[in-house]
């Protein structure tokens, strides 16, 4: 099975002179030298809890995106909008919204002030179930440095990068700040330089341009059709696309063997990968720092298809080319081992899109709904990109 990508990742369209200013607006102020904030990884997405006027909201910590409140907060706090200007999300939808300066925010013992930022609705499609109230923007992340260690779900903030014990960080990756302060990063692949956004509001791996790398030029790929995405804006139109595995890539100092990356409209680097460390983010120095902690497999386990569900109806969106696959896009399921997957509420629905009932599995039978036809389908899984194919 492949799971629902996220990139929550936002572009500003607006005039340079008027988005500089805005984007550096702020101020933080640290009770302790080093700060430990609460961290919580979860379907591959950092979040954290953030307190405005003594109410706790869910927020993603997102160097993909600028700082972002939503409409629901906007409306609470009663503020003001700056002005509407257009942004344009990972899927290149480009939507008009609100600017406005919040007050004051609180992430465990950090006090952010007079922070600039975009009112968005964050309710759209999956990403309402994953119930977030906002986005700590590189914006705001760019006044600190930050350590970030996923499996320990640790999170740290200092103004001194000394006090992050960086030294025996292997890896050091220069990066580029964006008008919002997200940091881009150079990627060596087959002799191609790519720019790659930096972006822990991505919850997949590395995704390059098709028209930037062929895929059919490594020795494993798998041929794909249809979307698996979501952005800020919703979900990215159906299209034909492929997932690949590289001999080698070159990230800052140190090259990648065997890496994984699938192709999408825009070049990001995200959670799957960044699980693998421990990463210090250094604005100050435009450097990233890591360490390597784990090593996860190149190869891929898959039943060959996602879903979604849209109206309360799971529907096929996403399978891989294979042969003779069993599975097409706009087939409506009815059932997953005999769980129903029709006319649900959408709590139920939240709750099957989050707590996928196949995660587990080897085997699985799904019902699906065809031309008017009801169809049983045994699906086992599978492991693609394998090293030795």
């Amino acid at each position: 099975m492949r799971k629902i990508i996220y990139s929550l990742i936002l572009f500003s369209t607006i005039a340079f002179g008027q988005s500089k200013k805005f984007f550096e607006k702020g101020e933080v102020k640290l009770q302790h030298p080093v700060e430990k904030i609460n961290l919580r990884f979860e379907n591959n997405l950092p979040f954290v809890k953030v307190n405005i006027n003594g109410k706790f909201y869910n927020f993603l910590f997102d160097t993909g995106a600028p700082t972002v409140i939503s409409q629901k907060i906007y409306n609470e706090l009663n503020l003001k909008k700056i002005y509407k200007k257009s942004i344009k999300d990972s899927d290149e939808k480009v939507q008009q919204q609100i600017f406005t300066e919040l007050p004051e925010m609180k992430v465990d013992d950090l006090i952010f002030k007079n922070v600039g930022a975009i009112v968005l609705d964050l309710n759209l499609a999956e990403l309402g179930c994953l119930q977030v109230d906002g986005i700590i923007g590189a914006n705001q992340m760019a006044k600190l440095f930050w350590k970030i260690n996923y499996s320990e779900n640790s999170l740290v903030a200092s103004n001194d990068l000394n006090l992050l014990n960086v030294d025996d960080y292997e890896t050091v990756i220069p990066f580029t700040a964006q008008l919002q302060k997200t940091p881009k990063i150079n990627m060596s692949l087959l002799n191609k330089n790519l720019s790659l956004t930096f972006d822990t509001g991505f919850s997949g791996r590395m995704e390059v341009s098709s028209d930037e790398v062929n895929p059919e030029s490594f020795k494993t790929f798998i041929k794909t059709f249809g979307t698996r995405t979501t952005g800020a804006f919703g979900t990215a139109q159906p299209a034909s696309g492929y997932i690949f595995r590289a001999d080698s890539v070159k990230l800052g100092n140190r090259i990648f063997q065997n890496e994984r990356m699938s192709t999408g409209k825009t070049d990001l680097i995200g959670n799957e990968f960044f699980k693998d460390f421990i990463f210090v983010l250094d604005w100050k120095n435009s450097r990233i720092y890591m360490k390597r902690i784990a090593t996860s497999p190149s190869s891929l386990e898959s039943f060959g298809f996602s879903y979604r569900f849209i109206n309360g109806n799971g529907m096929v969106t996403f399978v891989f080319g294979e042969e003779n696959f069993p599975l097409k896009i706009g087939d409506a399921i009815v059932s997953i081992n005999n769980e129903h997957l029709e006319n649900l509420d959408r709590d139920t629905a939240c709750h099957y899109f989050i707590n996928r009932m196949e995660k587990d599995q080897k085997t699985i039978t799904v019902k699906v709904k065809r031309n008017g036809k009801i169809l049983d389908i045994t699906l086992n899984k599978k492991e693609y990109l394998k090293q030795n194919a």
